[in-house]
């Protein structure tokens, strides 16, 4: 890997934490994983996708101030102008514009799938965008179950509907029909990237009253950060201003524009706390507004290496004048993998060369990261590489895409999969379910089930890693329960693409036994009939209300109407 990454922890028993700053009410508490380690699933520094430690980016469209799309020098750089932040003329545009969010939320319980965790409420703030719509953080929102919004000076709360959420970049967007809420409220505009030192308004409603609250201070850094919530890497703005629980969502205010989104903060330190920058907010505002949802951050689905060493550039015949990056691994499922090799230098990126450590210019004598320029662009847009093979450049057009890990950082939103069969019950691997282990997950989940976690590339799309992972005890599995939370191979022979075929599989089985082929080649043989009968009394003995999760529940619904179609 290329350099080492910030040792960033969820935790907040943790040194170094960061901290997404949504006020939970006293009591109500939720285990947060480790960032780090979420992050290690796919690609080391120059990774772009959900689980690299480095996401981010603008495409070179110089759509945002201060971007370059061209290398940096002394002829185009440019004329910095700070602008003044006044902590009243802040208020004065915030109290008709930013908002008060309280979610009711319930997680669903991994270690139990067909139930969900206690319900807990927590709240955040927002503010209002052209277009009647809401913008604040999707931690706020996150396995929501109802959500409320109050403006400032009203005792009203106003049920509001979530339209998209984008968890890696920490988005999300409400809407609310009620035509009173929006009389009076003003829509605040987003600007541009701050530059150091610039002053900037956090404005919301954090812990320790009920008001409106305004913290000032100023840009400290502007670079790819660790997206707690998302565990991702995008670009984000460092301030010295005070974020804390309950100030999530809540704008960070330049002048009369809005520079960012607050989101978290780094506990155990001084006033250091995090917005989210305007390319970000705009790359997910589009995609909403063009496709209907979220769209997600593009990735090259590469992992690269530096070439600041001499002799590594000398054996990979590089120029003196060349600089770029080593191509070291290349994700089955992305364009790349159609045209890029293992031991490729690339050397520019949409016409940017890219320095030896991996970097970029940006702004003013600043650099960044070039995965900064993959995320930005929108799905299925085309960028141009310009790479070394064998001492020869090529130029090559690589579609881009979000690609996704094989074995998911977050669920948010959603419902795990699970089926039981004779009290054996299998589900897909995730981080969430990982993370039931508790904060020291790392340590005390199976290792073999968190290397592949964090290490694995997927083969071919839709496919799972699907886990034993417990025996509900019955004489149908007596002797069996030891081996819980190993990975299913096979089923009578056949190899196991994900949950959906394992479930199809077992279903149509026509033998007269039920072999699954485990890891460490061990296996599990049933009496096909018999473990179907006591499927029902095991289910009836747990109070479990479905063998199968709903996503396929309606999968063998579609299939058994197809066969009906077929014979009749």
């Amino acid at each position: 890997m290329l350099a080492s990454m910030r040792n960033i922890r969820r935790l907040a028993p943790l040194r170094g934490l960061l901290h997404r700053p949504s006020a939970r009410i006293p009591g109500k508490t939720i285990l947060r994983s480790h960032p780090l380690l979420q992050n290690s699933v796919f690609f080391s520094l120059f990774s772009t996708g959900t689980s690299g430690p480095y996401d981010g980016g603008d495409g070179g469209n110089g759509v945002y101030r201060g971007a370059f799309s061209r290398p940096f020098s002394e002829e185009n750089e440019e004329k910095v102008s700070y602008q003044h932040t006044d902590a009243y003329a802040a208020i004065e545009l915030a109290l008709d514009s930013v908002v008060k969010v309280f979610t009711v939320s319930s997680s669903p319980n991994y270690s139990l799938p067909w139930q969900n965790k206690s319900q807990r409420e927590s709240m955040g703030s927002g503010f209002v965008l052209p277009g009647r719509r809401i913008l604040t953080n999707a931690h706020v929102v996150a396995d929501h179950t109802f959500v409320l919004v109050r403006k400032h000076g009203s005792p009203t709360k106003y049920k509001a509907e979530v339209q998209a959420v984008g968890h890696e970049c920490d988005l999300a967007l409400l809407t609310i029909e009620n035509e009173e809420f929006w009389d009076g409220m003003n829509f605040l505009e987003l600007g541009d990237i701050p530059f150091l030192q610039e002053a900037v308004a956090v404005v919301g409603y954090p812990q320790g009253g009920d008001n409106i609250s305004v913290t000032k201070g100023v840009v400290s850094r502007v670079e790819p950060t660790q997206y707690v919530h998302g565990a991702t890497q995008l670009m984000a703005i460092q301030i010295d201003a005070a974020i804390n629980p309950g100030n999530s969502g809540g704008p960070a205010i330049m002048g009369d524009k809005v520079a960012g989104v607050a989101f978290q903060n780094l506990a155990g330190a001084e006033n250091i706390g995090y917005i989210i920058p305007v390319p970000v907010i705009k790359h997910f505002i589009a995609g909403v507004e063009e496709s209907g949802k979220y769209v997600g951050f593009c990735s090259l689905g590469l992992s690269c290496q530096a070439t600041e060493n001499a002799q590594l550039r000398e054996h990979f015949r590089m120029h003196p004048e060349m600089t770029g990056v080593l191509v070291n691994k290349i994700n089955p499922l992305s364009d790349a993998h159609r045209v890029l090799k293992k031991d490729d230098i690339i050397l520019a990126f949409d016409g940017v060369p890219i320095a030896n450590d991996g970097t970029v210019p940006f702004r003013n004598r600043e650099r960044i990261t070039f995965d900064h320029l993959v995320s930005m662009k929108k799905p299925n847009e085309t960028a141009h590489v310009r790479v070394l093979r064998d001492g020869i450049e090529n130029e090559f057009c690589i579609s881009l895409q979000p690609l996704q890990p094989l074995v998911p950082v977050h669920q948010f939103d959603k419902l795990p999969g699970y089926y039981i069969f004779a009290g054996l019950v299998f589900v897909p691997l995730t981080q969430p379910y990982l993370h039931e282990y508790g904060e020291d997950w790392y340590n005390t989940s199976p290792r073999r089930l968190c290397e592949r976690a964090l290490r694995e590339l997927p083969k071919r799309a839709g496919e799972q890693l699907v886990i034993l992972s417990q025996v509900l005890m019955d004489d149908i599995n007596a002797g069996y329960e030891r081996l819980s939370e190993l990975q299913v191979k096979k089923v009578n022979g056949v190899e196991v693409e994900n949950l959906k075929h394992l479930c199809e599989l077992v279903e149509g089985c026509s033998e007269e036994s039920l072999r699954f082929d485990l890891d460490d080649e061990r296996v599990i043989v049933l009496n096909y009939q018999n473990a179907r009968l006591a499927t029902s009394r095991i289910l009836n003995r747990h109070r479990i209300p479905s063998a199968m999760s709903s996503d396929l529940i309606d999968d063998q619904t579609n299939v058994s109407e197809i066969k009906v179609a077929c014979s009749s």
